[in-house]
């Protein structure tokens, strides 16, 4: 029977639960571990979680970080001749030699204006070339989107300065007004504040304690928390993400950007400053189901494998494509991309990653990213589409690729979340992302995020269940199942940031959301196509 219930708020373990069951779009991991999957053997599966970085000594991780058994802790040397020295649980690609990291950085088409003002700012373009004209364009259009969007964050910054120093003005103003005294709707109306704008934002602080039931204290605490996080957001714009001059590779990483196809750089601190985001990512694919501890994952015989590349801005498509080639080398059978962006810098290097993933039997999860934009007018890289024409019978797209949308744990016309992307060719299906409970750093702490970043590894999360159940499965048959088997949405939804309703099928190619119950039945009744080793995997 379907629950009725309308939840408040998302229900807990919301994306591992089933609708007919519990009344909430989960994608029935539990229904499966129960119904199906009972007294059957696993493979371990390595997942590969291509991120900010993932805290490998989190309560909920432990046991379930891959380890290179070919490498020997903290001895400088690359034992196992892989090109990665002491590269125990993943590589950090964003890392120096004398370990330090990079975090804030540049957004992908800041460095392309950089790069492009080098060679264009003072050309006269009815001199170049066509070649040179496509790149141009490209140029001025980087050229606009830079630099509105420096202006823009620098007065938007300017403006919540201001608006600070108003209110610590307001602030005190209004505390000389109550004194000592009870704050009263009395009180209140006795004030003039006409021709005052100070007494005028005095009233309305007052009036907002009074309403809330608040001090004014615990009014400037939350005014300096909302000041704070929007100060920091446009800080960061003008800082680094949309600052030219931001290059904090050069001095830390010192690789040869001009080569993407260089590897060895980097350092071996998987974690690096902020491993929030990846730590999240890594929980739900892997935390541990039965040690009471905390969360559930989705899979319950995985070693994640983490791969520091995504920082405080855009990737770099070179730390993408050896990041994916290392996770192939080392045996990992699925990889997960909660990352993305709108502009790419070298998208064949990425390509040949992402082939020579393709040819090793490795799945790809990405996320589709969360401007509530349609991938089928808008880019967001990287993507299954191969930048270079087809040869001969050989196919242009990824067959080992999945992007993901995300779904809310809402009903009805609000089931999708207001921030994914969508395409109805673009985007494969979707998964739940809203108010996902996750691990995040420090060991015993935990929070929920929301972001198609969340979405995809639950999906990530299911084909692991696959590959590790049914390891005969190739990744185009994991792919196709996961595909075959969503649970189809019928009703009208409402267009990620919109009020606009459609098909849900117009939002991606399988109008459905992963279902963790009928892919697992839909792979029981498929014959795998791999020769399955009897040697364990390494982890």
């Amino acid at each position: 029977m379907i629950l009725a219930t309308a939840f408040a708020q998302a229900p807990e373990n919301w994306f591992n639960k089933d609708f007919s069951n519990d009344g909430v779009r989960g994608v029935s991991t539990e229904k499966t571990y129960q119904e199906l999957a009972k007294g059957k053997s696993t493979t371990t599966v390595v997942v590969a979680v291509i991120d900010s970085g993932v805290d490998v000594e989190h309560e909920d991780l432990q046991g379930r970080i891959w380890v290179n058994a070919g490498e020997t802790p903290g001895n400088g040397i690359d034992d196992d001749k892989n090109g990665y020295v002491d590269d125990i649980h993943g590589w950090n690609f964003l890392g120096g030699k004398d370990g330090r990291n990079v975090n804030a950085e540049t957004l992908e088409v800041t460095r392309l204006y950089a790069h492009y003002s080098k060679i264009f700012k003072d050309v006269d373009a009815s001199t170049l070339s066509k070649k040179e004209k496509k790149k141009y364009k490209i140029y001025k259009e980087c050229k606009e989107v830079v630099e509105k969007e420096l202006n823009g964050s620098k007065a938007q910054l300017a403006q919540f300065e201001m608006t600070e120093m108003l209110y610590k003005g307001a602030l005190e103003e209004a505390r000389n007004i109550a004194g000592d005294e009870k704050i009263t709707k009395e009180l209140i109306e006795g004030i003039d504040p006409v021709g005052d704008q100070n007494k005028a934002i005095a009233v309305r602080l007052l009036s907002g304690a009074l309403e809330e039931g608040l001090t004014l204290d615990e009014i400037e605490v939350q005014l300096e928390e909302q000041l704070k996080g929007a100060k920091s957001y446009y800080e960061g714009q003008a800082s680094h993400m949309y600052n030219p001059e931001w290059n904090p590779r050069a001095d830390i990483v010192k690789d040869d950007y001009s080569n993407s196809y260089e590897i060895g750089y980097g350092n071996s601190d998987v974690e690096g400053p902020d491993a929030g985001h990846g730590t999240h990512v890594a929980g739900i694919i892997a935390a541990t189901r039965d040690n009471d501890l905390g969360m559930m994952g989705v899979a319950n015989d995985v070693k994640i494998m983490s791969l520091r590349a995504v920082p405080d801005g855009d990737e770099h498509d070179k730390d993408i494509a050896n990041a994916i080639r290392y996770a192939v080398d080392n045996g990992a059978s699925v990889i997960n991309m909660s990352f993305g962006k709108g502009y790419s810098w070298d998208k064949a290097a990425v390509d040949a990653a992402v082939k020579y993933a393709q040819k090793n039997d490795v799945l790809m999860i990405h996320a589709a990213g969360n401007s509530s934009q349609d991938n089928e007018v808008s880019s967001n890289f990287p993507n299954d589409k191969f930048v270079k024409k087809k040869i001969r019978k050989k196919k242009n797209t990824a067959q080992n690729w999945i992007t993901v949308g995300a779904l809310s744990w809402k009903k009805g016309e609000d089931m999708t979340a207001r921030f994914s992307n969508y395409g109805k060719t673009k985007v494969d299906l979707f998964a739940p992302g809203v108010d996902i409970y996750s691990t995040v750093p420090q060991e015993t702490e935990y929070a929920s995020y929301s972001g198609t970043s969340m979405a995809s590894p639950v999906c990530a999360g299911v084909a692991t269940m696959l590959r590790s159940y049914f390891p005969s499965l190739t990744a185009v048959q994991v792919k196709k199942i996961l595909m075959s088997s969503v649970v189809p949405i019928t009703e009208k939804v409402k267009i990620p940031g919109s009020d606009e309703k459609v098909d849900f099928k117009d939002l991606c190619v399988t109008g459905g959301v992963v279902n963790a119950y009928n892919a697992f039945k839909l792979a029981s009744k498929t014959k795998g196509k791999k020769k399955v080793s009897k040697s364990k995997p390494k982890a």
